[in-house]
């Protein structure tokens, strides 16, 4: 096995390599950070006691090291103006169309798949709102985390501020120049630059492009990792190249052993190359790369109605998520991925992932290094 990779972040947590996992899998959070690595749990699908209850087994099953939290808390966002966590949801509801859920119902029936309930619909809110996602945060924090991060646009400054109080380092994704330095002035202490090749929610800017963008706009003072087509050593080396100073992965965590990826997901991912995935707001409402299937196809079709804005369309289409992945319908069955998937054909052990990205990294350092002897 290899030796550390020092950078300025590996310094800062006190990890041996420079690579973030986000999971919503405490399964692979844990195995990440005892691998040397570290691993972020998700917390947008949970409610504060669930959240509560998977904290709890990462800080049995980390072995002390660190771990972190990510929640999404949007800038912008339907219903922003319409009162507390418990009048956002039946208020929502009631702004749903009926004619999007009889398209929904349609595509389900077109696919043998049983049409749509309000099984779930208050649980899915959860986590899409500043409202609902402060909860997960107090959570959060009364846990011995090393960071927390903010999955979509720049945290309130107050949340920075109380993370801080609680000695965590709080992280944002940005996928312009712009959006960095506003994070920066918020109080963020690192900034996940994500390029288009990212999974979920990202930009249309390509990660080549956007790392040493980023890198002049913040300056040296702030720490940036390199987010968006991640999954190799040569490409951690190339980010570290473009100035950043650790990877920002969660693709290529779906196909790990340890994951809790849904079958029929997983094996289209196996099976997916890299062109096989589509920026579409056929998941939230705001651009997120996916997995091209049936479902993103319809929801670009001259029949579609439009995609609603955040969280009203992940509202409408959580239910119907887990009925597809129930019914095993994989022409339907779609997942936040990014362009990495094209090598993601592997099923592996969490720490063979990380092993094997730093035994290529070092590869590829040593063959640069080659080139500029003399």
């Amino acid at each position: 096995m290899v030796g550390t990779v020092r950078t300025r972040v590996t310094e800062l947590f006190g990890i041996e390599y420079p690579i973030f996992a986000f999971s919503h899998c405490r399964d692979v959070v844990a195995a990440v950070s005892r691998a040397g690595g570290m691993g972020v749990l998700g917390a947008l699908y949970f409610t504060p006691e669930q959240l509560e209850t998977e904290l709890n087994w990462i800080d049995d099953h980390v072995g002390g090291k660190p771990y972190g939290v990510d929640v999404v808390m949007p800038a912008k966002y339907e219903g922003a103006d319409l009162g507390d966590a418990g009048e956002l949801l039946g208020k929502l509801q009631a702004m749903i169309p009926e004619g999007h859920r009889k398209f929904v119902n349609d595509l389900l029936e077109r696919h043998g798949v049983d049409p749509l309930t309000e099984e779930g619909a208050g649980h899915y809110l959860l986590g899409w709102t500043d409202a609902t996602a402060r909860p997960q945060v107090e959570v959060a924090l009364k846990h011995p985390i090393a960071l927390l991060a903010n999955a979509l646009g720049p945290p309130p400054a107050d949340v920075v501020e109380q993370a801080h109080q609680h000695g965590v380092k709080v992280a944002g994704l940005a996928s312009n120049a712009r959006h960095a330095r506003k994070q920066v002035e918020v109080g963020v202490d690192i900034i996940v630059a994500q390029g288009t090749e990212a999974g979920g929610h990202t930009g249309d800017v390509s990660t080549m492009v956007l790392i040493p963008e980023v890198v002049d706009a913040v300056g040296p003072e702030t720490i940036v990792l390199a987010a968006g087509g991640i999954g190799r050593g040569r490409q951690l080396a190339a980010g570290l190249a473009l100035g950043a100073e650790g990877a920002w992965t969660g693709s290529i965590w779906l196909t790990v052993e340890e994951a809790d990826t849904p079958e029929a997901s997983r094996d289209r991912l196996l099976a997916a190359t890299s062109r096989d995935t589509v920026r579409s707001r056929s998941w939230t409402g705001k651009p997120a790369r996916m997995l091209k299937t049936a479902w993103t196809d319809a929801w670009e079709s001259p029949e579609s109605p439009g995609t609603l804005p955040m969280p009203m369309q992940f509202m409408l289409i959580s239910d119907a998520l887990r009925r597809i992945n129930r019914a095993g319908a994989g022409e339907l069955t779609t997942f936040p991925v990014g362009q990495i998937v094209g090598s993601m054909n592997q099923v592996k052990t969490a720490s063979q992932v990380i092993y094997d990205l730093i035994e290529e990294y070092v590869e590829t350092m040593e063959r640069l290094n080659t080139l500029t002897e003399g």
